[in-house]
């Protein structure tokens, strides 16, 4: 992958000028021409949107973690991490339309979010009280039929977890992470470093096995 292709993945709103997301028509031109690829990847480090990312170093290659991780796959494993990080809301849920809802949207990743041996689900009661008041606005918020809220809240836990473990042990991956989609607050994080490691491990290996 190329810088090219790699800029052509960034969500735009990434791309700024003087706090300003950069005009469509000339975000485009950017990311055609040599120079403006250059300008646009100064200007995410200027910003300190990427700095492992895009560092020049001796040996590092940007486009290495691209490949690795392109984007099919990072929503894949943040939406397992956030399924896994609401585990002790999902392991609480016992009522019939809640737990069928869960099993439809989610398919096998339910039962990760029941599975001890990937993570005890030990947490702080308020904290798994707050975990459970999210999935409860999530399954209102779609009614019977609409999936959407449910994935879009594990979505947006899974990559906040990434991120965050990410930022100790594989800084480019969680820039990376982050670029892929549009900008977003932080949000706590619950997840130990193993889960996560576990997961990590699991998406990258079954993807080399395809």
């Amino acid at each position: 992958m190329t810088l090219q292709a790699l800029l052509a993945e960034v969500e735009p709103d990434w791309f700024r000028d003087g706090g300003e997301p950069l005009p469509p028509d000339l975000l485009r031109r950017a990311r055609a021409s040599r120079l403006g690829r250059r300008l646009l990847a100064r200007g995410l480090i200027g910003d300190g949107a990427v700095d492992a990312l895009l560092a020049p170093r001796p040996g590092h290659d940007p486009a290495t973690i691209a490949m690795r991780w392109p984007k099919a796959r990072v929503e894949r494993l943040a939406r397992d991490l956030g399924v896994l990080a609401h585990g002790p809301a999902i392991r609480g849920e016992v009522r019939r339309e809640p737990v069928r809802r869960l099993k439809r949207a989610l398919g096998n990743s339910y039962l990760l979010a029941l599975d001890p041996s990937v993570w005890d689900a030990q947490l702080p009661p308020a904290v798994v009280r707050e975990l459970g008041a999210g999935l409860e606005q999530a399954l209102v918020a779609g009614g019977a039929d609409d999936d959407a809220p449910l994935l879009a809240l594990f979505a947006r836990q899974g990559r906040q977890e990434l991120r965050a473990w990410a930022a100790h042990r594989d800084p480019a991956l969680g820039e990376w992470v982050a670029l892929l989609h549009p900008r977003e607050p932080a949000m706590p994080t619950v997840l130990p470093e193993r889960p996560v490691l576990l997961l990590c491990t699991h998406h990258e290996t079954r993807a080399a096995k395809a």
